[in-house]
């Protein structure tokens, strides 16, 4: 018994020892404490330029991590091992994170440059008076398709995308409610749908649009559309409009039957350490300029009003991605359909890609 006590105060030193070390070398590189800020967004959804710019002014070092889902980000930021001090959140999820107490307030006195925010994209449903997180970037859900190589033919609805000469010529994003999303609103039912008669009617139509699929594909959509692999895509709209940029056959529509209008949030997690230094890297965010010249980089729509000044002319005034308000009325926000809806909509989405196998 002597030995193993013995045993366990050495491994005990030993860890301690290693915790101390790690300590000491992370704040030698600047990583610790006060002086470090870990922000937790998209892959490729910054301008890499405007972090160094406010390491600069701040004499904050930030470590950036990326996610590929909302899923993958509130399920890491649950388990707490993990120290975030700024997020990326959609919408349904922002509203999620607050029912699971996973965020912090913000100090919107700490948020001067919030009064740049267009008033439209402020006080929404999923998060009253903004307690707990400000815009970042917001768009749509739409296809992106090449004239050409459809000679000539325009899309217009969902619905077109069943068209059998389109066979082989689809590529669709891999997530489960925006091609669930989609063939609901084929159907004219809501994407939000919680109906499971509804759903399963859904998961027919998209077996039925097998032939048409090419690929489910990531990030990469952007070069394969762009590079005429694939006729037609559903896509988010700035990566349609950097596809655009690239290819000049490109198009892209929002359907007629409807669509999601998303919203992507900067929050505080509970896992933050650097809490003023978050509050920092918001506001320097928020700065119009910032805002124009990341919008510019990303390809994405900002609900920063004063940085559409900052922004090219032919950039702001293209309708495809900077909509007037009355043409997307009709558009839906995700919603936060529970654990198990939203399990239900997985369950259907992976059958649906096994069904194409």
């Amino acid at each position: 018994m002597r030995k193993l006590v013995q045993s366990f105060i050495a491994v005990l030193l030993l860890s301690l020892l290693l915790l101390y070390v790690s300590n000491r070398l992370n704040e030698a590189e600047g990583y610790a404490g006060d002086n470090t800020l870990i922000v937790y967004n998209w892959g490729d959804y910054i301008d890499s330029e405007l972090i160094t710019m406010f390491e600069k002014q701040t004499g904050l070092k930030v470590i950036y991590q990326t996610f590929d889902s909302n899923e993958a980000m509130m399920a890491k930021i649950a388990q707490g091992g993990t120290t975030f001090d700024v997020a990326v959140p959609s919408e349904y999820a922002v509203s999620k994170m607050k029912e699971e107490g996973l965020l912090l307030p913000l100090d919107h006195k700490k948020l001067p440059n919030l009064k740049y925010i267009d008033p439209r994209f402020l006080n929404l449903s999923f998060d009253p008076n903004n307690r707990y997180s400000v815009p970042y970037f917001w768009g749509t859900v739409g296809i992106v398709y090449n004239r050409d190589m459809l000679g000539g033919k325009k899309i217009t609805s969902w619905n077109d995308l069943w068209d059998k000469d389109l066979r082989n010529q689809i590529l669709l994003v891999d997530g489960a409610r925006e091609v669930m999303g989609m063939a609901l609103n084929s159907l004219h039912y809501s994407l939000n749908d919680t109906n499971k008669a509804h759903l399963e009617e859904a998961k027919r139509k998209l077996d039925a649009l097998t032939p048409n699929v090419k690929a489910i594909v990531g990030d990469e959509i952007k070069m394969l559309i762009a590079n005429e692999e694939a006729a037609v895509g559903v896509v988010w709209s700035g990566d349609a409009a950097e596809m655009i940029a690239e290819n000049d056959k490109l198009d892209y529509v929002v359907p007629k039957e409807g669509s999601n209008l998303w919203f992507d949030n900067m929050v505080i997690p509970k896992t933050a350490k650097n809490i003023d230094g978050a509050h920092q890297f918001i506001n320097f965010m928020l700065d119009p300029k910032h805002a124009a010249q990341n919008a510019e980089y990303v390809g994405y729509s900002t609900p920063n009003k004063k940085a559409l000044e900052y922004l090219p002319k032919e950039i702001v005034d293209d309708k495809r991605f900077y909509p007037d308000f009355d043409s997307i009325e009709h558009l839906e926000v995700y919603e936060n359909l529970g654990k198990r809806m939203l399990a239900y909509y997985n369950e259907l989405f992976l059958e649906f890609k096994m069904h194409r196998k």
